[in-house]
């Protein structure tokens, strides 16, 4: 498999969305964010995406000619309008005006309606630990999961990401989605003939099952069952009952080429520690805590391994595989 380095993977990239009738700015943030997922070891958020959003891009499923804008706004709170686009430009003008809410109110939330699928969280908040500030990030997605004691998937798996800054060295990253495991874990499982666990997915009827077909056409579960039940809501109503987007059950799969616009919703915190006790004291207290997890030889700090290998890869390029190299080739010349 061929080593791409990332500058022409991103070229690439931008150039299929382009293809496909991305705007230039809208191709290029895409780009950027699933060439870095990639780069980060997170390839069910990378590359093979390009494909999907290309066709919602043809099927009319995105907009893209969409210029994300602030619509309404009071001192420390905002809302960005992604106008039916591609999420990265309005996620990354909410996280803009979050950190610039913050520097003057200390803590600032800004939130995105009608939206689509955002990729990473917690690539979002890279500026905000540039900034020295806390980052939360929350995403609602396609129904995927019940409620708790339900059948019919309501929610999306609704990730949430944080981002801790430390002066000298990479920041504390935490990002995980509310279902017991990704659904891609299921498609791979239902190509290669395998049964899954039980605890992964409940069939249509809400049974139990180890069939991932089954449990394609059901619906997953949370993680740490009610608990991570009850995180899903309240990642839907801080995505959507504040900002007015669409509810996870409201919206058709990420993973047909057709159906309606999602219009679904994020939402990002920024605080500033300068604001609370103090940004010494910040920094202070967070080094006491990572010192005293890495007494523990065996703990690894949340994000360390993303910026490892996303390190390798500004060197040495993304190894990319011929199938999926020869697909992009073919996205980009329309």
């Amino acid at each position: 498999m061929p080593h791409i380095a990332l500058s022409a993977l991103t070229d690439l990239v931008a150039s299929a969305l382009r293809r496909a009738g991305a705007s230039p700015p809208m191709a290029q943030s895409t780009a950027q964010a699933l060439v870095a997922a990639e780069s980060q070891g997170l390839p069910s958020h990378g590359l093979s995406r390009v494909a999907q959003y290309t066709a919602h891009l043809r099927n009319g499923r995105v907009n893209g000619i969409a210029v994300p804008k602030v619509i309404h706004a009071k001192s420390a709170a905002c809302l960005v309008d992604a106008d039916d686009g591609l999420a990265f430009p309005a996620c990354a003008l909410a996280v803009r005006e979050a950190i610039a809410r913050a520097r003057l109110c200390g803590a600032a939330f800004a939130g995105v309606t009608r939206s689509h699928h955002f990729g990473v969280a917690a690539e979002h908040l890279g500026p905000v630990s540039s900034a020295g500030m806390v980052g939360l990030a929350f995403g609602n997605s396609p129904a995927a999961m019940p409620a708790w004691g339900g059948k019919r998937a309501l929610f999306g798996t609704n990730p949430i990401a944080a981002v801790f800054p430390r002066r000298k060295a990479a920041p504390l990253v935490i990002d995980l989605s509310l279902s017991e495991v990704a659904r891609g874990k299921l498609m791979v499982a239902a190509k290669e003939g395998r049964s899954i666990p039980l605890g992964w997915a409940v069939d249509r009827e809400g049974r139990p099952t180890t069939d991932p077909k089954a449990g394609l056409e059901g619906s997953m579960l949370p993680a740490g069952g009610v608990k991570g039940a009850m995180l899903a809501l309240v990642v839907e109503l801080l995505c959507c009952a504040l900002t007015g987007a669409s509810f996870g059950f409201e919206a058709d799969s990420f993973f047909t080429d057709a159906g309606n616009r999602p219009r679904i919703g994020q939402a990002f915190m920024v605080i500033d520690p300068g604001a609370l006790a103090g940004s010494d004291v910040f920094d202070e207290r967070l080094e006491t805590l990572v010192a005293a997890m890495c007494q523990d030889p065996e703990v690894r700090l949340p994000g360390q391994r993303r910026f490892e290998l996303a390190e390798k890869a500004r060197a040495d390029g993304i190894e990319v595989a011929v199938p999926l190299y020869e697909q992009l080739q073919a996205l980009a010349r329309g």
